[in-house]
């Protein structure tokens, strides 16, 4: 028989990973369950917790001791009833109609940008990048700015009171997220584009077919990135609230978001009705994707293989790269070069509103802005939340990331990936309303978290919000580092932090870098998050410009648009040249793509 000491001195053994006679601090160290446990607190108190116990309202009136002014599933026959339904319907409605424009816009850049030869192709790539980062209230803006009465388009004597009662409805709230979801399509087809070899397009061809007949053969084939492409742009139009709080509010055109919105910005709190909205958009969120998963199933759309040949660049004649110029340019001018000339234009007229011999071109909107402390306090704080929030959306993503590709722990890695995939799909203006509703609960003030009104809070509201798709970003990247760089490191000497350091960072290094850009663009412009948790006498740069608008200021919120967008395609030039200058030249070589020799 084994004796009592032989035991103690084997359970020793295991739990220290073999090593006997280590320190209770190599113990705790050795423990493999430490940074899972703390990384699950820190997803419960971003995510999971705040948005369940909102939820929870529609539910369970009275949950965490809130108010029972509504019984049982009363919250959701008021959701769907009156006005409230009614925007409820407008967001399905638009958000169909955007999704299938946006899938045919994107459907057509792809093609033309990577399977022709047309003129400008890196050009027009970057154009949609661009498209990608600028938010959708400023597009709105824009717009608005230019064709409204007394606008831009009014006071260089063009008359465009017909559009503008046209545009400022439906039509404009469709057009608006029609250009700016197309970004999302166009990066799922042009994926499958880039994959698809040429020997389909070869075989119609030998068949005798045309364009027509080789359309119907490649598109069923890319069916599932088409699909792809109606989910995302489907779901992002339905949680939209830039184009919802301004054009679509201004136009008395009700939408969920917004009405989610107003249940929680009005006197008394309605918690219940807004949760219920909540669990609507959720829910609408996953009706693209069940009907992706049925139209797909039984179907296999495996075209890759050893054999694929590259694609074949269609060469486009004199007349093609005309009528492809033509319609790039259209569209682009539709999506940023309308709402640019009217944001841009209305930052740099004074007086704007009054007639037209009374503007002169002034940089004053914009010395107004830098120079006064009350518009420029919101650039500060914006930038400044953005580097925090893009810096741990960049550490915790690559933490996340590894537990979602950990091969050991398969059960944790399905959990973590099905809270991230849930999280992409919700709403942030569903996150804002949980965090307003779980950080003001009397409990938290007893665990000492006194966060509610303060721009604590915001700062959260941002990592919850990035931290989805920060580790989505990442996690093919770190899934492709092999485990025996680690152990190879080790065996040369290297701890565990210097081996994380010198053999897997710079393998993630570009990677993290796109990761912390994105995330720092799209936090800086941000709007649900920051109108709904932004501290008193605190805004950040959207709730501002904002303000300026409604207080009829438009030549300083525009200007304070102008110089937000500069500095965040500033701050990418700037880390872009950086990260080129000051890292090794292995690291920017790793994820940089093959350049020939």
């Amino acid at each position: 028989m084994t004796s009592v000491v032989e035991q103690r001195t084997q359970v020793q053994t295991e739990l220290t990973g073999g090593r006997r006679g280590d320190s209770p601090r190599a113990l705790l160290v050795a423990l493999p369950n430490l940074p899972s446990l703390l990384l699950w607190v820190v997803l419960a108190l971003l995510l999971i917790v705040p948005v369940l116990a909102f939820l929870g309202q529609a539910v369970i009136p009275g949950l965490f001791g809130t108010s029972k002014a509504l019984s049982g599933l009363q919250s959701f026959k008021l959701a769907l009833t009156g006005p409230t339904f009614r925007g409820i319907l407008d967001s399905l409605i638009v958000s169909v109609s955007s999704a299938t424009l946006a899938m045919l816009s994107a459907l057509g850049l792809a093609w033309l940008t990577q399977r022709t030869n047309v003129i400008g192709k890196k050009s027009w790539s970057m154009a949609v990048w661009i498209l990608l980062l600028v938010p959708t209230y400023l597009v709105t803006e824009g717009w608005q700015r230019l064709i409204e009465p007394h606008g831009v388009l009014y006071n260089i004597g063009i008359n465009s009171s017909g559009f503008y009662h046209v545009f400022f409805g439906p039509v404009g709230v469709i057009v608006v997220l029609t250009t700016s979801g197309t970004p999302f399509a166009y990066l799922a087809i042009s994926s499958a584009l880039l994959g698809l070899g040429s020997e389909f397009e070869d075989a119609v061809r030998v068949h005798g077919g045309g364009i027509f007949q080789t359309a119907r053969v490649v598109i069923p084939i890319i069916a599932p990135a088409i699909m792809s492409a109606l989910a995302i742009v489907f779901a992002e139009s339905m949680s939209d609230f830039g184009v919802a709080s301004t054009l679509a509010a201004q136009a008395n055109f009700p939408v969920a978001t917004y009405s989610l919105f107003n249940a929680i910005d009005s006197f008394p709190l309605n918690f219940g009705v807004a949760a219920a909205i909540g669990w609507i958009l959720v829910a609408a969120a996953a009706i693209p994707i069940a009907v992706q998963s049925r139209a797909l199933k039984g179907k296999s759309y495996e075209v890759l293989s050893g054999r694929t040949r590259r694609p074949r660049m269609v060469a486009l004649g004199r007349k093609g790269q005309a009528l492809a110029l033509i319609a790039l340019l259209a569209y682009f001018g539709i999506a940023l070069g309308v709402p640019a000339i009217g944001v841009v234009s209305a930052s740099l007229l004074s007086n704007f509103g009054a007639s037209f011999t009374t503007h002169a071109l002034t940089l004053g909107n914009y010395r107004k802005v830098l120079h006064s402390s009350t518009l420029f306090a919101p650039l500060t704080l914006s930038s400044a939340l953005s580097f925090v929030t893009a810096t741990g959306a960049a550490i915790l993503g690559v933490a996340v990331a590894r537990v979602m590709t950990n091969r050991r722990a398969k059960a944790a890695a399905r959990l973590v990936d099905l809270v991230m995939l849930g999280s992409v799909a919700l709403p942030a203006i569903v996150l804002a309303a949980g965090y307003i509703f779980f950080y003001n609960l009397p409990v938290m003030s007893t665990f000492g978290i006194n966060i509610y009104g303060t721009t604590k809070l915001l700062a959260l509201g941002y990592l919850a919000g990035a931290l989805p798709s920060a580790a989505r970003l990442l996690v093919g990247p770190v899934s492709q580092i092999q485990s025996n760089l680690r152990d190879a490191a080790r065996v040369h000497g290297a701890n565990g932090r210097v081996s994380w350091i010198k053999a897997q960072l710079p393998l993630l290094a570009r990677p993290v870098l796109w990761a912390w850009l994105l995330t720092f663009s799209k936090t800086l412009l941000e709007l649900p998050l920051s109108q709904l948790l932004y501290a008193p006498n605190f805004p950040p740069i959207s709730v501002s410009i904002n303000k300026l608008t409604a207080g009829y200021d438009f030549g300083g919120g525009t200007a304070m648009s102008v110089l937000a967008l500069i500095l965040a395609f500033g701050v990418i030039l700037i880390v872009m040249g950086l990260f080129k200058l000051l890292t090794p030249k292995g690291w920017q070589r790793v994820g940089g793509g093959y350049t020939p020799k």
